[in-house]
């Protein structure tokens, strides 16, 4: 983690890399088989571009990010209230001011992303700057900021690409047994072909799924370390905590259409855009928000507050 006054977190730092060392491996272990059931050509051409698109994934995180959520960036002069709030906590966690944006959405949300903290942003939807105030919005942000400070946007970026790679392999080996690349080299008829293809889909299936385990895993214990480190930062964990709650409630009001458009970004917002179910799952990107409430009371408690 860069020298920020952030509070730093040996567990995320362990588990970011615990992550990518091990979903580097799945990765090497998917292109290996995928040179030696698929052939030469074809496996090397599903490394390369697995590896292409992490490359673009980490150089390109930031200009993805915005336009998927139609965002733009935004002058000190056309939002003063918000550069001001990203300054002084910049200030004060002593770490360089990312670029500011703005999404026209009613979803409350906010959201940081970029390959490293001199080329980061930080966005709030429209949504947000309705349901919360400039307190909360702080606390939103210094979450937000964590993120950028910490590198995790990165960590959860580029580790995506090993179970979209996983995809990547088995549309390769479909098409692999459809042109007669994926027999076996050690029995040529159909049967070989059949078994490696069959192979190949169970091993690129099951890093599928152990990469979006794990990714989740990580993404709900980031989400932990963000509310911690930007309550500790701004001393004001009540803040961060009326905030979260105001912007769950506020969910089951944003149309469906909104919350499926914005469902690709739900690892990266502060909260998820989503309503009517338990967070509580393996599968979800965010920890339940009583175990967050929870979580920034026993901050307050220790700061001497009332949450």
């Amino acid at each position: 983690m860069p020298r920020t006054r952030f509070t730093p977190d040996t567990g995320l730092t362990v588990r970011m890399t615990a992550v990518m060392l091990l979903l580097g491996g799945l990765f090497v272990a998917l292109v290996v088989l995928a040179v030696y059931f698929a052939g030469g050509a074809l496996g090397f051409l599903i490394g390369v571009a697995g590896i292409g698109f992490a490359f673009f994934q980490w150089w390109r995180s930031d200009t993805v990010a915005m336009r998927s959520m139609n965002a733009y960036e935004v002058s000190p002069e056309e939002a003063p209230e918000l550069h001001g709030i990203i300054d002084r906590l910049c200030v004060l966690a002593d770490m360089p001011k990312p670029r500011v944006a703005i999404a026209d959405t009613d979803l409350p949300n906010a959201f940081a992303t970029g390959r490293s903290p001199d080329r980061s942003v930080v966005c709030v939807t429209t949504g947000i700057l309705r349901t919360i105030n400039a307190e909360e919005l702080e606390g939103v942000l210094a979450h937000e900021l964590s993120h950028v400070a910490h590198r995790d946007v990165l960590v959860m970026t580029v580790a995506a690409s090993a179970g979209i790679t996983a995809g990547m392999v088995t549309r390769g080996a479909q098409y692999g047994a459809i042109g007669g690349f994926g027999r076996s080299r050690n029995n040529n008829n159909d049967n070989g072909g059949a078994a490696a293809l069959v192979l190949m889909l169970v091993v690129s299936l099951v890093v599928y799924a152990v990469s979006f385990l794990f990714l989740r895993l990580l993404s709900r214990y980031r989400e932990l370390c963000a509310d911690r480190a930007g309550a500790y930062l701004t001393q004001k964990p009540s803040a961060l905590a009326s905030a979260l709650t105001k912007i769950s409630g506020r969910m089951d009001a944003v149309p469906e259409q909104d919350l499926r458009a914005a469902k690709p970004m739900n690892a990266f917002f502060i909260a998820p855009a989503v309503r009517g179910i338990s967070m509580g799952t393996l599968t979800a990107t965010h920890p339940p928000l009583e175990q967050r409430l929870d979580q920034l009371a026993k901050i307050a408690a220790s700061l001497g507050q009332n949450l």
